[in-house]
This record gives C-alpha cells, sequence and structure tokens, in this order.
C-alpha cells in the first residue's frame, strides 16, 4: 500500500513539473517566435529597399553606439545615454508637476458636485486637444525650449489623472461615507481613510495613461524644440542620414516605455483589490 501510495505522489510531482515546464515554454517560446518572424519580415523588407538597414547592420550600429552611451563633445554631440536621461528627466519633472495637481483636482471634481459642475465642460474642452498644440504656447511663455518641454508634457500628463481619480472618487459606495457621516470623520479622515483607498485602482489607472502619454509626447516635442533628450537625437541622426541609428532609437524608446508600463502595472495590480 505504501509502494502505490509513493508512486502516486511521484507522479503527481512529475506531472506538476510537466505542467510547469509547459506553461514555461509556452511563455518563451511564443515571444521567441513572434521576435524570430519579425526580424525575417525585417530581413526580407531590407533586402528589397536598400535604405533600410538589415538586422545585423543594425546590430553592430547598436554594438559600437552602447560601448560608450556616455560620451560628451559638446552640447550637440552627446551619447544616446545623456539624451536618454534628459527626456526621463523631463517627463519625470512634467509627469510630477501634473501629479501633484491632477490627483487632487480629480478628488474635487469627483466630491463635489459645485466644484465638478464648474470644471468638468473645462476638462472635456480641453482634454482632446493635442499635446503638440500647447508646444507653442509653452514657447511663448516660459521662452526657452527645455520648459516648454516640460509644459508639453504637464499638459498631457494632467487628464488622464483628473478623469480617472474624479470618476473612482463618483464611484465610491454611498454607505462608505453614510458611516463616515455617523462616526463624525473630519473630511481629511474621511480622504485618506475612506476615499482614498476605494480610489487608488483608479488613481494607478489614471497615472499609468499618463506616463504613457509622457513618453510618447516627449519624443514628438523634442524633435521639434532641439537641444538634447533621445526625440532630438532622433531627428539630428536623421539629418545625418545615419537610418541604422533611427532604427536603434526606436527600439530604445519603445523598451524603456514598455518598462514604465510594466513598472506602473505592477503598481496597480498591487494595490488593486476586489470587494468579496
Amino acid at each position: 500500500m505504501s509502494s502505490v501510495t509513493s508512486m502516486s505522489r511521484g507522479d503527481e510531482f512529475i506531472a506538476l513539473w510537466r505542467e510547469r515546464l509547459e506553461s514555461a515554454l509556452r511563455a518563451v517560446v511564443g515571444p521567441v517566435a513572434g521576435f524570430a518572424l519579425f526580424v525575417l519580415v525585417w530581413q526580407v523588407v531590407a533586402l528589397r529597399i536598400p535604405e533600410i538597414p538589415t538586422p545585423g547592420v543594425t546590430w553592430r550600429a547598436a554594438v559600437e553606439l552602447f560601448s560608450d552611451p556616455f560620451y560628451d563633445n559638446g552640447p550637440n554631440d552627446k551619447g544616446i545615454g545623456w539624451n536618454l536621461l534628459a527626456s526621463l528627466e523631463r517627463v519625470a519633472i512634467g509627469f510630477g508637476l501634473a501629479a501633484l495637481i491632477g490627483i487632487p483636482a480629480g478628488f474635487a471634481i469627483g466630491r463635489y458636485a459645485a466644484v465638478r459642475a464648474m470644471f468638468s465642460p473645462i476638462v472635456s474642452l480641453l482634454r482632446p486637444v493635442s499635446p503638440l498644440a500647447w508646444l507653442p504656447l509653452g514657447l511663448l511663455l516660459f521662452k526657452a525650449a527645455n520648459p516648454a518641454a516640460i509644459w508639453a508634457i504637464f499638459i498631457c500628463s494632467i487628464w488622464p489623472m483628473i478623469i480617472n481619480t474624479a470618476v473612482g472618487v463618483a464611484r465610491v459606495p454611498q454607505d462608505y461615507l453614510n458611516v463616515a457621516r455617523v462616526l463624525n470623520l473630519s473630511e481629511w479622515k474621511v480622504t485618506t481613510q475612506v476615499l482614498l483607498p476605494a480610489v487608488l485602482p483608479y488613481m494607478l489607472t489614471g497615472v499609468r495613461l499618463s506616463i504613457g502619454t509622457a513618453w510618447l509626447v516627449i519624443v514628438a516635442a523634442e524633435m521639434l524644440t532641439g537641444g538634447t533628450g533621445i526625440g532630438f537625437w532622433l531627428w539630428d541622426e536623421w539629418n545625418n542620414l545615419k537610418v541604422e541609428h533611427i532604427v536603434i532609437a526606436i527600439f530604445v524608446i519603445g523598451i524603456v516605455g514598455l518598462l514604465l508600463e510594466s513598472l506602473l502595472v505592477a503598481l496597480a495590480r498591487r494595490y488593486t483589490y476586489t470587494e468579496e
């Protein structure tokens, strides 16, 4: 009887590891196959259009480029690492300012009907405006390219945070607020102990949408304003007819955007709860 039990347990152990191995293979094989197909299509297109660099040429250029990403030969000749850091710095400043203003504004709009009646039409009017449409106004106001680019990031990042936070506050069950009223909680305690935990998943969704939009906009803004930044570097490489560097910049922009998105998705999952 004991031998039968041990065999059963051994079979269960083997079946469990086989299931985990198959799951891991499915998780790896799919992306690898997709990327291999992408490279194959890229190679075929490059052979038909000589102006497009092949994957091999691009790889060799990337190895050379990233062998010294932080060289500095003057204002208009810096490594891709410095340009990437400059873009991330602008995104961090503009995004941070948008969070400082947008999240409290969202709470106010969702919490108070009078505030919602005043500002909802303004948000609805300005939200569809392209962020780059605000760039000339930023240049007019700040008289410099760097703060104008930060302004564009700020204005494009603020709307998702306002809207999602306001929606989250508006969807807080009335029973929660009734209990807070019975307990005679102050408005600060209602906000921090009742509203904030319930609204946090909505707020983080707005933050995630904002960071994706901000990273998209900074590239275009830097292409227009010049100076330093991954967008300016990409445009400068186009002027130098280094197409392989343009392809590398596209991959770098995509990878950084994916990392930012993944980080905020993980954060949102960490603080998202389901009501039992």
